[in-house]
């Protein structure tokens, strides 16, 4: 169990409708809200892709609300990863990969 302040890193793969439908931004301005560090991008093959940095409590709160996403978004799973700390002090929408 980790303390709930334990600064974390995970990232994420989130299957589903989520490209076209303003995910990247929403997961964007929702990650830069909760003051977390890392990056959103979408992935050729139809997922969007995440690393969520700060403390482990809003991480987790991130992940949770990342199972709603925007209006037009449907979320069908996610996966989970561990992560190396970003190195950016800021949250980063990056290209397709």
């Amino acid at each position: 169990m980790m303390a709930e302040d334990e600064v974390i890193a995970v990232r994420v793969v989130i299957e589903g409708r989520v490209q076209r439908v303003g995910f990247r931004y929403w997961v964007s301005g929702q990650a830069t809200t909760r003051q977390l560090q890392g990056w959103v991008r979408n992935n050729h093959t139809g997922e969007v892709e995440a690393v969520f940095s700060g403390p482990a409590s809003i991480v987790e709160d991130m992940i949770s609300v990342c199972h709603e996403g925007p209006e037009r978004a449907r979320v069908v799973s996610i996966q989970r990863y561990s992560a190396a700390m970003p190195t950016e002090k800021i949250f980063q929408t990056l290209p397709t990969v």
